[in-house]
């Protein structure tokens, strides 16, 4: 098989929890183990960083990636799912991985494939420690796909345990409460492993604690000791600067993030939590990757600007604590009028997600051409009764250039309620300097 026809193969084979929803979740980690021994356990043959959490976890997985890139690590980096290509879940130094190399292992693993019948995620993730390993990497930034205790990626021995934070999201299958999805989270924590908080909260945290007690692991909580307080963001170059405070005290340099948007802050403060709780880089390395976390790690999708004259921004934020603070942000920018495109999966509790939307918005309700896709007339049905007004499209990209007609130039257009909406609009950086990849 050539590189299409093995995607193809991938898709048409395997469940994949994007497109089909809770039947593609697998709840062991036996086809992983199963693949992972075939492949001689690559998942033993590389240090690694583990990250879980509701929000954020994609944010953090790219400034722990740039950082120690920065650090002269070869660095591995799995995320999910990928917006355009397949090979973004899998990077080693910000590079996606070879088409070569997809063939190549899916070919040496299908007689495998066919017997246990891996799902998609299963399959990914020992892609991915396969490559890593192959290729001798330092470090590897794994980000889990869901949940934590069950994720496939919880395979590896980290050096570090990452939580960002708890809220809710898949409650069907990590449950609902937050004390219950913090359990499932927690299942990521290992023995005697340095395991760093985000957030604290009061249901959680005594789930973390106790979880660390049990485990005899390291607990931090990065919210206790480290604050990064924005002191200036560049909308359009999509830059934050920072003034960090560690256990009350003010660190001298402030610090350039090449991103921009909510939860920053906390996101920054978790991961120099995590390097003070693991020491392997310099205070230069910090500085470095994160001022050029887009550049080394191919950082997209998370608020970032399309355009401007209207302003154009796209958010991959689709539960509700992410949408809460997203539009908390939005409401920060100066426009006139705010033109939204956004779609949902089928699954998502939208009573939770709709009553944040604003109402005074002009909405284009749209299907992402995925099967786990929210019908765009039952969309925009539903969203009329939270006083939400708009039109239903056909297409995401037919939502969106009727979105960009209708703006003026002082405007706003804003992408936003689930990654796969985001994932087929055109994501090119806009930049009135050259893009940075």
């Amino acid at each position: 098989m050539n590189y299409q026809e093995t995607l193809d193969y991938l898709y048409t084979h395997l469940p994949m929890f994007q497109r089909i929803g809770a039947a593609a979740y697998k709840k062991d980690l036996g086809n992983t183990l199963a693949l992972c021994a075939q492949l001689g356990n690559p998942q033993h043959k590389f240090n690694s960083i583990h990250v879980a959490g509701t929000n954020g976890k994609g944010s953090v997985t790219h400034m722990l990636a740039a950082i120690c890139q920065a650090a002269g690590m070869k660095t591995g980096m799995y995320v999910s799912p990928h917006y355009k290509d397949f090979r973004e879940r899998i990077r080693i130094n910000g590079q996606y991985i070879p088409p070569k190399k997809v063939v190549e292992f899916v070919a040496k693993t299908q007689k495998t494939i066919e017997e246990i019948k891996p799902s998609f995620f299963e399959l990914c993730v020992a892609m991915a420690f396969d490559h890593f390993a192959q290729e001798k990497v330092d470090i590897a930034i794994v980000e889990v796909g869901l949940g934590g205790r069950l994720d496939s990626t919880n395979v590896i021995t980290p050096l570090a345990s990452v939580i960002t934070n708890i809220s809710y999201d898949h409650m069907d299958l990590l449950g609902d409460t937050l004390a219950q999805i913090a359990s499932e989270k927690a299942g990521i924590i290992k023995p005697g492993i340095p395991v760093i908080i985000g957030e604290t909260h009061p249901e959680s945290a005594p789930v973390f604690v106790q979880k660390a007690r049990d485990t005899g692991a390291p607990i931090a909580f990065a919210d206790q000791h480290f604050e990064a307080k924005l002191l200036a963001e560049n909308v359009l170059q999509g830059q934050s600067t920072f003034q960090i405070t560690k256990d009350g005290q003010t660190l001298q340099a402030p610090v350039l993030l090449d991103a921009a948007g909510p939860f920053q802050d906390k996101n920054l403060a978790t991961v120099l939590q995590v390097f003070d709780s693991l020491p392997i880089v310099p205070a230069s390395a910090v500085e470095t990757g994160l001022a050029q976390l887009r550049k080394r790690t191919r950082f997209q999708g998370r608020w970032q600007i399309l355009g401007q004259n209207p302003l154009i921004l796209c958010d991959s934020a689709h539960n509700e604590a992410g949408l809460r603070t997203a539009f908390e942000k939005i409401n920060s920018l100066q426009f006139e009028r705010i033109h939204i495109v956004t779609g949902f999966a089928n699954d998502k509790d939208l009573s939770k997600a709709l009553p944040i939307f604003p109402k005074n918005a002009r909405y284009y309700f749209a299907k992402a051409n995925v099967p786990r896709g929210l019908d765009a007339q039952v969309l925009l049905d539903t969203a009329a009764t939270y006083g939400l007004t708009g039109k239903a499209y056909r297409s995401v990209r037919n939502a969106f250039q009727a979105a960009k007609r209708a703006a003026h130039a002082n405007d706003l257009v804003l992408v936003i309620g689930s990654i796969f909406v985001v994932a087929e609009i055109p994501l090119k950086r806009f930049s009135p300097h050259p893009a940075s990849f």
